[in-house]
């Protein structure tokens, strides 16, 4: 049996960067608990919180809680299965040297 080798966590950073730059509106997403999928610009979203919880147009469950401090922000996704980002075309992921 062979060992297959691995990169460190650091490889992710440009990869998730070019990701979570894009507007996240025109992505896709399936909610985790009725599995309708749709547009994150579809979502129902109340600002009376601390932050933003958007909620499936469908069966009203979390789908998104968003939290922003001066210094950092916590995003928690658990209510979508997936999220479908729109990419423009070109090579998917760098390649190891």
């Amino acid at each position: 049996m062979t060992e297959m080798s691995y990169l460190d966590g650091n490889m992710l950073d440009g990869p998730l960067r070019e990701l979570l730059a894009v507007d996240l509106s025109a992505a896709t997403g399936r909610c985790a608990s009725c599995g309708m999928v749709g547009p994150m610009a579809g979502l129902r979203v109340w600002a009376h919180a601390p932050g933003l919880v958007g909620r499936c147009p469908s069966c009203a469950e979390v789908m998104l809680r968003l939290v922003r401090a001066p210094d950092r922000a916590w995003l928690d996704l658990r209510g979508a299965t997936y999220l479908q980002v729109p990419m423009p075309t070109a090579e998917p992921f760098p390649r190891p040297l």
